[in-house]
């Protein structure tokens, strides 16, 4: 697997510093940066702690973690947040941009997203054209069960 450098600051000595889950994901955890108490319907932009300089050709996906609505009861607005390389000067921190769905509490260090560091997509050519594939019958069409 290729390495890739990414330079990185910490908002502060209290972030827990970045780290792979051992045998689990190629994601990365992100955790809450500051301790957040929402109201039910309340939007709010919760501060990750990070900031980094994404290395030419690559961009970052932030999603959240898969117990974040269970533990927290909170939704991406933007269901994922794309980080581009153009995002990186040492004010351009990481934020998770959430809807509370309840009346909810997120603590300072609470693991609420994850995000990997994929490379850019490459330059498309649209032509238009008559499409060959089988057709599976439009949206929805795989059923129910």
């Amino acid at each position: 697997m290729k390495e890739v450098q990414i330079k990185i600051k910490y908002l502060d000595d209290s972030i827990k510093r970045l780290t792979y889950v051992e045998g689990k994901s190629d994601w990365i955890d992100l955790a809450a940066a500051e301790t957040v108490t929402l109201k039910k319907g309340e939007f709010k932009l919760i501060h990750l702690g990070v900031a980094m300089e994404l290395p030419e050709g690559y961009e970052a996906h932030i999603a959240p973690r898969s117990s974040t609505f269970k533990n927290f009861k909170i939704l991406e607005t933007n269901s994922v947040g794309v980080v581009d390389r153009s995002y990186c000067g040492p004010n351009d921190w990481w934020k998770m941009a959430v809807y509370a769905t309840e009346d909810t509490t997120i603590n300072k260090g609470d693991r609420i997203a994850q995000f990997r560091i994929i490379e850019n997509q490459p330059k498309l050519n649209f032509v238009e054209s008559e499409l060959t594939g089988q057709d599976r019958g439009g949206f929805g069409s795989t059923g129910k069960n």
